[in-house]
């Protein structure tokens, strides 16, 4: 188990709420985002969940960025569906409708401030798998820093998503160690992915979304077909070659 995370000062230097990110990974980023259009072959469901706690607040804004950034791409094409669910504060866990032009939804993330409070992951694979019985949810995208759970609890949730065929994508803000053990353990047991949220390399994360993003749309032969660095990562992971 990680330690508890420790609440830090909410927005005391512009420095720490909104780190710089070269503008040229951000130009990158939004061009691979604009491609999706073209590499996406079918229609799907994606959950993309937050860890809205306060120790998320220096790199939230880059996160709302990026990800408000590729998701509005991806819903002006009409292929993908994409839900926001996020936990903060006293038990607070909060999901959106699933649509498919996120200018709303983009809307909504940057209204979000974080709050102190413990992770609730669990929650969000349990509301996963009441989505995906109502309706086919393709993938789980999962960003977060800390892991305050019975790991056992959150790896239970985990197998019955990969038996449902809802593979979590875990992307790892942070370098701590029971985390990242339960994160991988996640990502394992429901035949997703592990990968670092690196706030120093947006390009590189921003190609990954837009794998899981193609994936969740087309599957593995979406990603073979497009081809590209990130997606013969994700395909690696995927069939299980990744660490």
């Amino acid at each position: 188990m990680s330690d508890k995370k420790q609440p830090v000062p909410a927005r005391t230097s512009p420095a720490l709420v909104k780190p710089q990110s070269n503008a040229g990974e951000i130009d990158a980023f939004i061009r691979q985002a604009r491609t999706l259009a073209a590499s996406a072959t079918g229609s799907g469901r994606l959950i993309l969940a937050l860890d809205a706690t306060m120790s998320r607040q220096p790199t939230w804004d880059l996160a709302c960025e990026l990800q408000g950034q590729m998701f509005d791409a991806v819903g002006k094409a009409g292929t993908l569906s994409v839900q926001l669910v996020y936990f903060r504060g006293l038990e607070e866990c909060r999901s959106s409708a699933f649509v498919s032009d996120t200018n709303a939804l983009k809307q909504l993330m940057t209204r979000i401030e974080c709050r102190s409070g413990h992770t609730q992951i669990g929650k969000v694979l349990t509301h996963a798998l009441k989505q995906t019985a109502a309706a086919k949810v393709n993938a789980l995208v999962y960003i977060g820093d800390a892991m305050e759970e019975n790991i056992d609890d959150l790896a239970e949730k985990a197998g019955s998503l990969g038996l449902h065929g809802v593979p979590v994508f875990v992307f790892q803000e942070g370098h701590d160690s029971g985390a990242e053990k339960a994160f991988k353990e996640i990502a394992r047991l429901s035949k997703g992915a592990w990968f670092r949220f690196d706030r120093r390399a947006a390009a590189t994360l921003a190609g990954l979304l837009s794998a899981v993003a193609v994936y969740a749309t087309g599957g593995l032969k979406a990603l073979e077909a497009r081809g590209r660095p990130e997606d013969r990562l994700m395909i690696e992971h995927l069939r299980g070659g990744g660490k």
